[in-house]
């Protein structure tokens, strides 16, 4: 099954979810060559393909967050013991990914962006 949602309108959904936070310092960018989004020099979402993005997160909470959507997270050879978990793009509604790119954002944001991101 292939998915007609094109690369361009994943990074537009991702960029208009990110506005609405508002998250700040987020910087585009890439990862490995494909389009990604950063905060202080680290990608925490990267757009692997028209179907996948991967999330920076600890491991403990890709294991969760696989249990509780195994439709949505997955787990890949490529990323077993890694703090990246991809997640299908089409399975993902906008309210639930938004909290994953706060989450995401967190854990790669440098502790004075965190604070004051938290202090709104």
């Amino acid at each position: 099954m292939t998915s007609n949602i094109d690369m361009d309108a994943i990074v537009e959904r991702l960029q208009r979810l990110m506005a609405q936070a508002p998250l700040p310092a987020v910087e585009p960018g890439t990862h490995y060559g494909l389009p990604a989004f950063k905060v202080g020099g680290k990608a925490f979402v990267t757009v692997k393909n028209n179907e996948t993005i991967v999330l920076a997160l600890p491991i403990d909470r890709k294991e969760q967050l696989i249990e509780m959507a195994p439709e949505i997270y997955f787990q890949s050879d490529h990323y077993v013991g890694w703090p990246a978990l991809p997640m299908r793009i089409a399975a993902i509604g906008d309210e639930e990914l938004l909290l994953r790119l706060i989450e995401a954002w967190r854990f790669r944001a440098p502790k004075k962006l965190r604070a004051a991101f938290a202090a709104g």
